[in-house]
């Protein structure tokens, strides 16, 4: 009888060892794949920032059918609750901008994980349209935060040469937490009601917050603390110097390449030497000249924000993936806001299977991310420029052409394989073409440049819900008939009134979607130029900073 009683637990414990393996060995496959533990450490952590952002904007539209059951609103309402929040973010990230160059960028990071904890709590709160619209414009300010942030830590952190790759995984982040915004908060907000949902998105904020003030050190402006190949722990600030970064990056690429030779594994990371800028060895190997009227003689970090603004919208390239990235990032605030509307309407889904959809969806949008990054990289090293642009045009084209069929469709299995391909398409330029704008800006501007560019490209992103919305009442109606209230509406049916002129919306907002491809292929002629400037901006401000803390000879402060 003891035998007996034994054997399960023994079975039982031998299960959890295997699972316990497998998830050991696929932890040290990601860590192979990213470079050595203190590079995972900041990729997932700076995903996982991202991914609470997208989460919050995806959440609205996950239990968008609730909230015009239950609040009594209509389309062009919902869309107005997400272009409130959007368009107060555009304007606070400019002098957020102004921060992300001057102060601890990790600091700036926790204070506004906890604030946007804060914000979720009083969205659940709410008890009428109003009292959410005031929490969702409080928590686009707070949100304002993270795109100058991260993208000035990117830049300090890894090589130019392997960003794509490495805004891949990190925006892998971004698209997993527009999943969870969607998927999670519409079957919370389907099963316990849409003020649950909110809650459930405030949950992680203290735990990342936590997390991040422990495990995220501020990096050395000016790639100091970039982390080579194998590194095992980040360097902060105050202990970046050259000649120390150097050795102990190089001694932590020899360890971790003698580990994966003892392993008998190929190195599955790119090597050091092809961890450098390519673009810029490939530009000044084509003698491309900087363009001398850009070229930087003071310190960027001194420069006021109007003067900041107006020299990072004097570089032409950086104008055009301005453009392009606001029309996509149009049509991209549309789709989150609707999806799920649309998806229960136009195919008679549940709330649960509207949402699996998405999920769905959502893989091919994840694959093309980081297919995208590596595929820019590698295309680089090879001696093409410009890839990074041409890779993000042609995904554009695609998921423009992919999303005709898919909307068209009225049948949800034949239309599910176009939402995926449209889906990679739509979310496969972010990381080639994010990793270009660090190519063509002068490093002591990261921060200023991402926030002029998300405030412009989110100011017209704010007005597509509103916009989707207003299009689908005026071309084939809208609101809130025939839309369930209450926890049972994951269980209903929603009404093809308002989601006939949805089809109609989603066609004509692909316009946009399509010019930001052909804004990506104009970029593709003043990009060398733009890069070769920023190079030589970065090595005159470096002269003027080593002069100033230079010895001065005897008698020169007399002079």
């Amino acid at each position: 009888m003891s035998q007996q009683q034994a054997a399960p637990a023994h079975a039982g414990q031998g299960s959890r060892g295997w699972l316990g393996s497998l998830l050991h060995r696929e932890a040290d496959k990601l860590t192979e794949q990213m470079g050595g533990p203190a590079r995972r450490r900041a990729i997932l952590l700076l995903g996982a920032v991202l991914a609470l952002t997208s989460a919050d904007q995806g959440a609205v539209g996950g239990v968008a059918p609730q909230l015009e059951g239950s609040l009594h609103i209509n389309n062009t309402e919902i869309g107005l609750l997400v272009t409130l929040s959007t368009l107060v973010a555009a304007v606070a990230t400019l002098p957020i901008g102004v921060l992300t160059d001057r102060v601890n960028r990790t600091h700036l990071l926790v204070i506004s994980v906890v604030t946007w904890g804060v914000a979720e709590v009083a969205s659940g709160f709410s008890t009428s349209y109003l009292m959410l619209l005031l929490a969702r414009v409080a928590l686009g300010a707070l949100t304002a935060t993270a795109a100058p942030a991260i993208a000035s830590l990117i830049g300090d952190l890894f090589e130019p040469g392997e960003r794509g790759r490495i805004y891949g995984f990190i925006l892998t982040g971004e698209l997993v937490g527009a999943g969870f915004g969607l998927v999670v908060a519409g079957d919370v907000g389907g099963a316990l009601g849409w003020q649950a949902a909110f809650f459930v998105l405030a949950v992680p904020s203290l735990f990342l917050a936590v997390v991040l003030q422990r495990c995220l050190a501020e990096p050395a402006r000016g790639g100091k603390s970039r982390l080579r190949p194998g590194a095992q722990a980040m360097i902060p600030a105050e202990q970046a110097e050259p000649a120390e970064q150097g050795d102990q990056g190089y001694q932590g690429y020899q360890g971790y390449q003698g580990e994966q030779e003892e392993r008998g594994k190929a190195h599955s990371v790119a090597p050091a030497e092809q961890c450098d800028d390519a673009v810029l060895k490939e530009v000044r190997g084509q003698g491309v000249e900087p363009i001398g009227a850009l070229i930087l003689h003071s310190d960027p970090a001194a420069m006021g924000l109007w003067a900041a603004v107006r020299y990072v919208l004097r570089i032409r390239t950086n104008v055009f993936l301005i453009i392009s990235s606001a029309l996509g990032y149009f049509f991209l605030a549309g789709l989150q806001t609707f999806a799920v509307v649309f998806l229960r309407g136009h195919y008679g889904l549940s709330q649960f299977e509207a949402t699996a959809f998405v999920g769905v969806g959502g893989l091919g949008a994840i694959a093309g991310t980081l297919m995208a990054g590596r595929l820019a990289d590698r295309l680089v090293r090879r001696g093409i420029i410009d890839a990074r642009l041409t890779v993000g045009a042609v995904a554009f084209l695609a998921a423009a052409v992919f999303f005709v069929p898919a909307i068209l469709s009225t049948v949800a299995l034949v239309a599910l394989p176009f939402y995926v391909l449209a889906g990679a398409g739509l979310a496969a330029p972010n990381p080639a073409v994010d990793s270009a704008r660090l190519d063509i800006m002068p490093s002591r501007l990261w921060g200023r440049a991402e926030a002029v560019r998300t405030a412009l490209r989110t100011v017209l992103q704010s007005f597509a819900p509103l916009l989707f919305g207003l299009v689908s009442q005026v071309l084939g109606g809208g609101g809130h008939a025939g839309l369930a209230t209450g926890v049972n509406a994951a269980h209903s049916a929603v009404s093809t009134h308002g989601t006939r002129g949805l089809v109609y919306a989603f066609l004509i907002m692909l316009v946009p979607l399509a010019a930001s491809g052909l804004m990506l292929l104009r970029a593709r002629r003043t990009y060398p130029g733009d890069v070769a400037t920023a190079a030589a901006s970065d090595t005159e401000t470096r002269k003027l900073a080593e002069y100033r803390t230079a010895p001065q000879p005897p008698g020169a402060q007399e002079k």
